[in-house]
């Protein structure tokens, strides 16, 4: 594929392209060296990915952690996989627990579901793994143990958002011990997190589900009111789910199904291939609008219908169907923004990482806690924040993402991948909520239709279509571009930094006929590592 690769850099970037036989790109320098540690040593493409998502619960807490969730995608060399490592609420979450609320509770333990990652490593790891599974925790032990000096951008978010937490059970003792967040390059530790790892490293999974660990995460949850159970942790295991696809040129997406919400990209990426993509140019105002419509049409399917699939019988691959996306486009004014609402199919907040290595392994993987810290809560002595994953559920009674017992909310976090026939072609994910879905949208359509280099495809100028006809655009947004827009009727506001990581963080590794091409979000403190 490499000549149909545009090396050119043509937005402001601080990063290079980097291509290599064997990567690894995170959004921590740390992360991204603690995988590339494991190729050296022997290791595989999951390996890397591992060892980089175990250390990025130490050095990137802001975005993730031991309590909290993970989903993957991952070439094996022959066909590709997905695993849904998300939790279920608690057994004792009926709706009544909630009732007079007007929406889920955001921090604390009310908000607190079942933590799906470090089940989902192990499970990784004994499918795919080539190293053992303590070795994957040697770097993260080491920056708990000894302190690593925090990065700037994860500093900057650390400080911006640790007033929203700092009254929750454990959390200042954790994250503030000196009263505040650190200051970029000052030393942070983190012991006992490095405790909990080792103990994990040693007893692997059993230790946090069924071991001293959950004790501990039990008992905090009992003194301070929570209704997770020894039952809810001891029965959790994640599942492998497949992907659900879209077609995008000569390429085909791949992302998690439901209750994960990267469908939206499919939606979204199915309705624009009713139109002639490749008459516009990718910077281009009716371009842009095009794609915003799409977006709105897919958010306002997946607010209606997406649930945890065990326990809803709606079968969401009917939002994919060429009838239905075909009947979705035809409602797309191109001079014109609307206000879209949901179809009527018939039925029948996170890190993200992705590595490759020689032997054509590719492996797409995200985790998170959600909202910055998750709930704020932390388990004492032992470094676990805890996700609010059940912020996703909705109240609304008869809502097929209603929230009841052992039920997996609707989820933002999504691993992205992509094929050409019947081989790897890109791994590839952006951070960010509800950026997410259509942040994978824009690197697609850049890679894959206009042929951009990943570094480019992420450098470009993002937007983020918020609510009505509300959309927001970055500051290195032409201004003939915010113009013709607004000339469309769309409501566009400029962001001038005061909204923190509004345009998400991402990270895209390309497959070439040589080896790979690989680039890293500037909007982020990470980096591609490769040899």
């Amino acid at each position: 594929m490499d000549g149909d690769i545009d090396y050119s850099l043509p937005y402001s970037s601080r990063r290079p392209i980097v291509c290599a036989k064997n990567i690894v790109a995170t959004s921590q320098p740390l992360a991204a060296q603690a995988g590339a540690r494991m190729l050296a040593a022997g290791g595989n493409a999951v390996d890397a990915a591992l060892a980089a998502a175990i250390a990025a619960t130490v050095v990137e807490p802001t975005g993730c952690g031991l309590g909290g969730d993970a989903f993957a995608i991952v070439w094996d060399g022959s066909r590709v996989h997905g695993l849904n490592g998300s939790g279920p609420s608690p057994a004792r979450w009926e709706p009544s627990v909630f009732e007079g609320l007007r929406k889920m509770p955001a921090r604390g333990w009310a908000s607190v579901t079942v933590p799906g990652v470090v089940a989902s490593w192990e499970a990784l790891s004994r499918r795919f793994g080539r190293l053992p599974f303590a070795q994957l925790f040697e770097p993260a032990i080491s920056y708990a143990h000894g302190g690593f000096m925090v990065s700037p951008v994860i500093a900057t978010l650390w400080a911006a958002i640790a007033h929203k937490y700092q009254d929750q059970p454990g959390f200042r003792e954790c994250f503030l011990p000196t009263g505040r967040a650190p200051a970029p390059g000052e030393v942070f530790a983190n012991p006992g997190l490095a405790v909990s790892l080792e103990m994990i490293a040693r007893e692997g999974s059993d230790a946090f589900y069924r071991g001293g660990l959950a004790d501990k995460l039990l008992a905090w949850s009992q003194m301070h009111g929570g209704l997770l159970s020894k039952e809810d942790l001891a029965g959790y295991e994640p599942f492998w789910c497949g992907t659900l696809q879209q077609k995008l040129g000569d390429a085909t997406i791949h992302e998690i199904p439901p209750n994960t919400q990267g469908i939206a990209t499919l939606i979204g990426l199915g309705i624009l291939g009713r139109f002639d993509l490749g008459r516009y140019a990718p910077d281009s105002a009716e371009f842009i609008h095009l794609c915003i419509e799409a977006m709105k049409l897919a958010f306002a399917d997946t607010e209606a219908y997406i649930a945890d699939p065990h326990l809803d019988s709606f079968d969401a691959r009917s939002l994919l169907s060429d009838e239905y996306l075909s009947g979705r486009a035809a409602l797309i004014d191109p001079a014109s923004a609307k206000l879209h609402a949901a179809g009527a199919p018939e039925q029948g907040g996170t890190v993200y990482i992705c590595a490759a290595d020689e032997s054509g392994m590719m492996v797409s993987f995200i985790q998170s806690n959600y909202e910055g810290f998750g709930s704020g809560v932390v388990v004492p002595e032992t470094g676990i924040s805890m996700q609010n994953r059940g912020m996703g559920f909705s109240l609304q009674v008869g809502h097929p993402n209603c929230v009841g017992p052992r039920k997996r909310p609707f989820h933002t976090i999504i691993p992205g991948f992509a094929t050409k026939g019947n081989s790897p072609l890109m791994a590839f994910g952006v951070m960010g909520g509800p950026m997410q879905a259509q942040g994978h949208m824009q690197v697609a359509l850049r890679t894959l239709i206009f042929k951009q280099n990943p570094q480019a495809a992420i450098d470009a100028p993002r937007w983020q279509y918020r609510a009505g006809k509300e959309v927001l655009v970055e500051r290195a947004m032409p201004a003939e571009v915010i113009e013709g827009l607004r000339q469309r009727g769309h409501e566009v506001l400029v962001d001038q930094g005061e909204a923190v990581f509004s345009f998400g963080g991402a990270q895209t590794i390309l497959r070439t006929a040589n080896g790979y091409v690989a680039g890293s979000d500037h909007r982020k403190d990470g980096m591609v590592v490769g040899f």
